[in-house]
């Protein structure tokens, strides 16, 4: 069982990270093509500097945060009752396990980026966000065979875009110089992000299906065709995530390309 902020604390990390990570891509991209490189993180301009490593002190910072609120809060301390985990918190413990690796993902790489004494290539970056997404991926699948019925099918929903986070991170040290690639992990860590953000609205706010309700811990229908038009929904609004991502992403490329492509000079076949 989850909860309202449980759900929009991740969802805000992963939000602000996929559409930093989108925009950098299609910026990289359009300014120079030609020496295009995947990059699981991307430095903030100006400043004199100050705020180059933004993005990965919002991962480690967030990701540990979020650990503490799991790990300490939620659990109220009590994380062992006679001698072995608390049973009344397991999710919070497997929770903090998934934030632990993000966690532990930003600062390896600040590290690489920050000091010479762990110098990483960025395809090992990847790898490292990659085996973090595969941490979050096992602890959302296992949980979606264990919530029934509504909240299961959001869940599973989540699963299928992590999995996409992960393909498109390998798939970026595979093929270091593929613009796609890059583009599609940034949408799919956004999508993630939208996603945290939608079950937290439905399933714990104010826009649970009709016929269904909390109680409990547990979301329960009045009848199998309540959950089926609850299903429905979630596919619904799936889908207009999907469209509306995608179609932000064109609109900003389609902004990106004039103001900031590099203009190759007129050949002379072009008169």
């Amino acid at each position: 069982m989850g909860s309202f902020p449980g759900h929009v604390l991740p969802g805000t990390l992963f939000l602000f990270v996929g559409i930093w990570h989108t925009w950098c891509s299609i910026f990289r991209y359009v300014s120079d093509p030609n020496s295009f490189r995947v990059r699981v993180w991307s430095p903030v301009p100006g400043f004199d500097g100050r705020l180059k490593y933004l993005e990965l002190y919002i991962i480690a910072i967030g990701g540990f945060l979020d650990l503490c609120i799991e790990f300490l809060f939620a659990t109220h301390l009590k994380i062992f009752v006679n001698g072995v985990l608390n049973p009344s918190h397991m999710n919070n413990f497997e929770h903090s396990g998934m934030l632990l690796m993000f966690f532990i993902f930003g600062v390896i790489s600040l590290l690489s980026e920050k000091t010479s004494s762990l110098p990483l290539p960025e395809g090992a970056l990847c790898l490292i966000a990659s085996a973090a997404f595969t941490a979050e991926y096992l602890l959302f699948y296992f949980h979606s065979t264990t919530h029934r019925g509504l909240e299961g099918y959001y869940h599973r929903v989540l699963v299928l875009l992590i999995a996409l986070c992960i393909l498109s991170t390998i798939t970026g040290t595979l093929v270091p110089t593929s613009f796609p690639v890059d583009l599609s992990s940034g949408i799919s860590i956004t999508l993630q992000g939208l996603w945290f953000y939608q079950t937290a609205f439905t399933l714990y706010g104010p826009m649970m299906p009709d016929g269904c309700h909390l109680q409990g811990d547990n979301i329960t229908c009045r009848s199998r065709e309540h959950e089926i038009y609850g299903e429905l929904l979630a596919n619904i609004q799936l889908f207009v995530h999907v469209f509306g991502v995608l179609a932000s992403v064109a609109g900003a490329y389609i902004y990106a390309e004039p103001k900031f492509g590099r203009r190759s000079p007129p050949s002379l076949e072009d008169g």
